[in-house]
């Protein structure tokens, strides 16, 4: 549970590092968002058999954060037509 949450920050901050511009998230957003990319990133690679999905390994990472820079697009499109 605790690496869990570990690599969900870890992924949250690299998907917040590849995005560009500014978000304004706090930690614990930043851990939602690793976490909810790592679980679609662990499924995906479920899906094409390359491992288990609370499995570490290197392409469910890879897939954790493409999942999660996609999702941190989704919820800056949704919060900036709000504020707008």
């Amino acid at each position: 549970m605790i690496g869990f949450i570990v690599a969900g920050l870890i992924i949250g901050a690299l998907a917040r590092l590849l995005r560009p511009g500014r978000q304004n998230l706090g930690i614990l957003a930043t851990l939602l968002l690793g976490v909810v990319g790592s679980v679609i990133g662990g499924s995906i690679a479920n899906l094409i058999g390359t491992g288990d999905i609370m499995e570490l390994n290197f392409l469910g990472f890879v897939f954790a954060v493409i999942a999660s820079v996609l999702l941190l697009g989704v919820v800056e499109s949704m919060t900036g037509r709000r504020s707008v």
